[in-house]
């Protein structure tokens, strides 16, 4: 989806192989098991259930993965517990990088984070360091086909969005954290394509790597940070070149 709208760069999205799909499923089995464990195993009661499997069937995660995975955290007390952690730190040239993590295991989740920051000419820095720099906010990719367009901005803001916008090939509907479920819900009952639903991190302003060092170790960092088991998402500030994103 590289180039699809301003915020294409700040958590790319590759064409997925058959490997990458598979880790893509593992990172959301995780976080459906925390959601479970947290708010219980119905849909109509547990909002965040309702939106993360709303996510997994956007990345075209099979319905019986997802209710497999559902049954399993609700009925086995005994798998393992994750527990999320945020990492915050400076990639090249002081970058802001924020990862969240599920783990069963903060120690070696944080010995790898620190690992990557070093290699990669950052460093992890103290809670708080970078995350007044973001934005927390839900964004949802439609895509645009025969669409009319006023009629799902109407639609979009009258269920709560907060802005619409019409990129190349999508429409990006920007919402409060509060109201990404029911405006995320209102959008898929109208019948429209959700291409992405997710809470994101998106940042005030971004920077530009002009050392071409600088550049191949963000990617590297990035690329690093999200082949991770543990790690869910990986946030930053960098405006990374379109065929960076490739």
């Amino acid at each position: 989806m590289s180039g699809h709208s301003k915020w294409s760069n700040i958590k790319h999205k590759k064409e997925k192989s058959d490997a990458q799909r598979a880790k893509i499923f593992t990172k959301i089995g995780r976080e459906i098991s925390v959601i479970v464990k947290a708010g219980g195993a119905d849909p109509e009661v547990n909002g965040k259930l309702k939106d993360v499997i709303a996510k997994a069937r956007s990345n075209n995660m099979p319905n019986d993965n997802i209710m497999r995975c559902i049954k399993k955290a609700a009925g086995d007390q005994t798998a393992d517990n994750y527990e999320e952690i945020i990492y915050e730190g400076y990639g090249p040239s002081g970058v802001a990088v924020i990862v969240e993590t599920l783990t069963d295991n903060r120690n070696r989740t944080a010995a790898d984070m620190r690992h990557y920051f070093d290699k990669y000419g950052g460093n992890l820095g103290q809670t708080g360091c970078v995350t007044f720099m973001f934005d927390t906010r839900g964004v949802i990719l439609v895509e645009k086909g025969d669409v009319d367009e006023e009629t799902i901005m109407m639609e979009a803001l009258e269920a709560g969005a907060d802005d619409f916008s019409s990129e190349d090939e999508y429409f990006e509907i920007m919402t409060s954290t509060e109201s990404f479920g029911a405006v995320r819900e209102s959008i898929e009952n109208g019948g429209y394509t959700i291409v992405s639903a997710e809470i994101m991190r998106l940042p005030q302003t971004t920077v530009t790597l002009t050392d071409a060092e600088d550049l191949k170790n963000m990617n590297k960092l990035i690329e690093m940070l999200e082949d991770n088991d543990d790690v869910q998402n990986v946030f930053h500030n960098c405006d990374l070149p379109e065929d960076e994103e490739e």
